[in-house]
């Protein structure tokens, strides 16, 4: 069996099934999906035309332009087996195009990633100034929402607690509120930040931290968390269950 090209590697010239002028759509005889034999292999091509229509315009964004009128005419010549690059040729004509995606996808990073940065170094500038804004040592700032008077925990406890995270223009990337669900685990196995603060609250009490990104994830991109965020919390502790090796987190 001749060996298959994965769908990565043929994305650039599968836009055919997509990227026709309208010219051609109108001479398009109407499309039958009565069977279902009809309708897997149109799913097949719809499916690879939505992914393709993405991935190109993220190339395009990136100032990446792909010739249409080739694509089309590579993925043709493909299917009537007159291809005009072997199959060596064309892994490496598009292991050049995926360097050249990365290379720039890393340099559009870094620089969000700097603009993040001194967003965040400006914020909490700003925010430091404000009344009830409490900074740590390690440039953790607080604000007490509401008091509790229980017991505090230490770094070894397991503790249960209600939270929202936002990021700086106010985007919520995650929240045990909206899941209607606690969060249980170990203080020492989270982001400083929180490992740092929640050993500033008693129980009962609820915080709101605005956490620098070198307390948080730092530099890495986790996708709704851009490299070098740095973070709004408000989090409410519920519980402390015992330290963490006679405490099951959930």
């Amino acid at each position: 069996m001749k060996k298959t090209i994965k769908l990565s590697l043929i994305a650039a010239s599968v836009l055919a099934l997509t990227a026709c002028n309208q010219e051609a759509k109108q001479e398009q005889a109407p499309v039958k999906l009565d069977t279902e034999a009809q309708q897997q292999a149109y799913g097949i091509g719809a499916s690879v035309g939505n992914f393709l229509n993405k991935d190109l315009a993220d190339k395009t964004e990136l100032g990446i332009e792909l010739d249409q009128a080739l694509l089309m005419r590579g993925f043709k010549d493909a299917l009537a087996g007159e291809a005009k690059l072997d199959e060596e040729k064309i892994r490496e004509v598009l292991t050049a195009l995926d360097t050249s995606v990365r290379t720039k996808q890393d340099a559009q990073a870094k620089v969000e990633a700097e603009k993040s940065k001194a967003a965040g170094e400006q914020y909490l500038v700003d925010n430091a100034a404000k009344e009830g804004v409490t900074v740590t040592e390690s440039g953790l700032q607080y604000e007490v929402m509401a008091m509790g008077d229980g017991e505090k925990p230490v770094a070894t406890d397991v503790v249960k607690v209600h939270y929202k995270g936002t990021l700086l223009d106010g985007t919520e990337f995650d929240s045990s509120y909206s899941r209607n669900e606690p969060t249980t685990f170990p203080l020492n196995r989270v982001i400083a930040g929180w490992t740092e603060g929640l050993q500033l609250m008693p129980v009962g009490s609820k915080y709101k931290f605005t956490i620098p990104a070198d307390l948080a994830y730092g530099d890495r991109d986790l996708g709704k968390i851009p490299a070098n965020s740095t973070l709004v919390f408000e989090v409410e502790l519920l519980e402390i269950q015992g330290e963490e090796n006679s405490a099951v987190a959930e």
